[in-house]
């Protein structure tokens, strides 16, 4: 999982981002974090257990089951509280792709806005690009672009995260060598240092073809592994309180992201 995180970061290209102007940047950023407050907010209301509303809310703000494998590995989650935050956000994106061109046309957007809409609001890479691509290449090149501007926060939202856990574990006096959260985890050092090769343009489309076939499979067998490991006992007495907070979430970037479509 780490390992394909730090490749991810090779899909990003500093330039690209930076192309969408300040005022749609506030608006990506200013949709992340609300969508994250929000989420955790309202997980904790919902009493989810362990690291449940961290992780739901890193999924459904930032960048799908690639956010919630690198808040649970920054912050040394328990594995059965990863599954059920990955099956929710992994099932909302895909209804995203059945309901989001319906409800574009509905609305008369244009591609290049419903590309925006799709970019900020569905979950994982690959969901955007399902969606978008049903309003053509001009929203999905929009789509791209934001949500890669929204992966991009994942290093900002993780080292925010745990640089909280280092005070916490401070003001509780557990100082002792390898109780605090790393400062930086290795892995976002990683991902922050691809973005830099791929945004100075020193790889090639063949390295970064093959880095993305590789990235896919890790992330893939990752999340494979995550599902071998999950009891269905793990989820009994918390089914419905998750799945209200999935759903909930998904209609707060959704919808923050149209009003943010409106504005900008």
């Amino acid at each position: 999982m780490r390992l394909g995180i730090v490749l991810l970061g090779l899909k990003l290209s500093l330039i690209d981002v930076l192309g969408l102007g300040w005022a749609a940047l506030g608006a990506v950023v200013g949709i992340l974090v609300l969508t994250f407050f929000g989420t955790y907010g309202l997980g904790r209301a919902l009493r989810l257990p362990g690291q449940q509303p961290l992780l739901m809310a890193a999924g459904f703000s930032i960048c799908g089951a690639s956010a919630i494998g690198a808040m649970s590995a920054a912050t040394g989650a328990a594995r059965r509280d990863e599954a059920a935050p990955v099956a929710m956000v992994t099932l909302c994106g895909t209804l995203a792709i059945l309901v989001l061109p319906m409800a574009g046309a509905l609305l008369g957007l244009s591609p290049e806005d419903f590309g925006f809409w799709a970019g900020a609001s569905v979950h994982d890479v690959g969901q955007v690009v399902a969606t978008a691509q049903t309003a053509g290449s001009a929203a999905l090149a929009v789509a791209v672009v934001v949500k890669l501007t929204r992966v991009l926060m994942l290093a900002p939202m993780v080292l925010a995260v745990s640089a909280a856990g280092r005070i916490r574990s401070r003001r509780a006096g557990r100082t002792a060598e390898g109780k605090l959260p790393p400062a930086m985890p290795l892995f976002v050092a990683g991902f922050l240092a691809a973005v830099g090769l791929r945004s100075l343009g020193v790889l090639d489309a063949g390295a970064l073809e093959a880095a993305a076939h590789v990235q896919e499979w890790l992330l893939t067998m990752a999340l494979f592994g995550l599902g071998a490991g999950v009891r269905i006992r793990d989820f009994a007495g918390k089914g419905s309180r998750i799945v209200v907070l999935a759903l909930a979430s998904w209609i707060l970037v959704a919808g923050l992201s149209l009003l943010a479509l409106l504005a900008v």
